[in-house]
């Protein structure tokens, strides 16, 4: 057997456990689809965006000023994407940017600081550890809290719910090894889902990651682990999110994973997966956009809000158009256009934290427009900040502004 070949079967191996639940997921969703009314969908948009400026097409990291030169361009494609679309409520395209925590320049945090503080795209975590060895628990435990922490004092980004002084973070992981899903290797720590749950991470959107090894069985769903937190891999089953019934932290965000059946090779249907990736090599249209609305990702009870967790590494050259570009300015104002005129779909863009918050109103049994709720229990640091700079401070029996 060739190199090639065994590397196309052990891909299929991986994919066996989520390919086997698909018919079944597929017929349950098909089932309840049945039972919704006619009213639209409510579609809240994530884009998980890898965010990593240090990448380079010739391998290695890009020296710090070339970093800061193609982020200083990105943010003034990104402002100009989200003033020119905007989504039913008003609110701008915009991307989660998912930083990682091993890659930390001050001056990069504070670009990105800025440009969330101007509405266009709020910092997370990303981070890539155990590549060259197996890591550890404790060295996970410094790299999280340390990066935390600096950009919740330092930059003011992440997120506080009240009466809680630790910040609160959604998380992604590099090389998409998360909780030591890839055999051991990119990772390391079976305990990681603990650790992300004790340092504050909320959400974890890392899935899905077909065709590769930490693809889970579970697929399109919002969820909690389904296994101890100190195994490896705990994610791999659980119960869907639901009306009454509170969560265990960190909750899955999974992106769509369906089939795309349109394509054709010599006049006969080919399969395509397709998991929510914004790249040059997928073509963005409303038919696609219908495919991830059919992936049903919802809190059960409330199937009217479906949560469309896409995602994109925003600096491979070739894909910044597809993502955050012209391509994607085009294809979100077409999508927001037939939207309201099929009345199918009310789009709302969300980062992670806003999904997450409207995710847990629909657990406490809240309903009406998602909109509401994007503030419902994690509210930014930043936003917190300013409101306590804004109010007025009381010097003696008057007031000073």
């Amino acid at each position: 057997m060739s190199e090639h070949d065994a590397g196309l079967v052990k891909k299929l191996s991986w994919s066996l456990p989520w390919l086997a639940r698909y018919p079944f997921w597929r017929a349950g969703a098909t089932a309840r689809r049945a039972f919704e009314g006619g009213a639209p969908l409510h579609l809240v948009v994530v884009v998980a965006n890898h965010f990593e400026p240090s990448w380079s097409e010739r391998g290695g990291l890009l020296p710090l000023d070339e970093q800061r030169r193609r982020l200083e361009r990105w943010c003034e494609v990104a402002r100009a994407t989200g003033e020119a679309v905007r989504d039913v409520d008003g609110t701008p395209f915009r991307h989660t940017n998912f930083y990682p925590g091993e890659q930390y320049h001050a001056p990069i945090l504070d670009t990105m600081a800025a440009l969330q503080r101007e509405g266009f795209g709020e910092v997370e975590i990303h981070l890539h550890h155990g590549v060259e060895a197996p890591d550890t628990e404790a060295n996970l435990r410094r790299a999280l809290v340390e990066f935390r922490d600096l950009l919740a004092e330092e930059h003011k980004c992440l997120s506080k719910e009240e009466g809680d002084a630790q910040p609160k973070y959604a998380f992604v992981h590099g090389n998409l090894a998360l909780a030591n899903s890839s055999g051991g290797r990119f990772c390391g720590v079976d305990t990681e889902m603990r650790v992300l749950a004790e340092t504050g991470c909320y959400a974890d959107m890392t899935l899905p990651a077909v065709p590769l090894e930490p693809q889970v069985p579970r697929i399109n769903a919002v969820y909690e682990c389904g296994r101890p937190l100190d195994e490896a891999v705990p994610h791999r089953t659980g119960p869907s999110l639901r009306v009454g019934r509170r969560p265990q932290l960190p909750v899955i965000f999974t992106g769509p994973l369906v089939f795309n059946w349109t394509r054709r090779v010599k006049g006969l249907p080919v399969p395509r997966t397709d998991d929510g990736a914004l790249a040059a090599n997928y073509l963005n249209d409303f038919a696609r956009l219908e495919r991830w609305a059919s992936a049903r990702v919802a809190v059960r009870g409330r199937p009217e809000w479906v949560f469309v967790k896409l995602y994109c590494h925003g600096f491979f050259t070739h894909d910044q158009g597809a993502c955050i570009g012209e391509g994607a300015r085009r294809f979100w104002s077409e999508a927001l256009e037939e939207s309201a005129r099929t009345g199918r779909y009310r789009i709302h863009f969300a980062s992670a934290r806003e999904a997450f918050n409207i995710s847990m109103a629909a657990v406490d049994g809240l309903g009406g427009d998602p909109h509401q709720y994007r503030d419902y229990r994690l509210r930014t640091i930043m936003s917190e900040r300013a409101a306590t700079l804004a109010e007025p401070v009381r010097v003696g029996e008057g007031i000073r502004d």
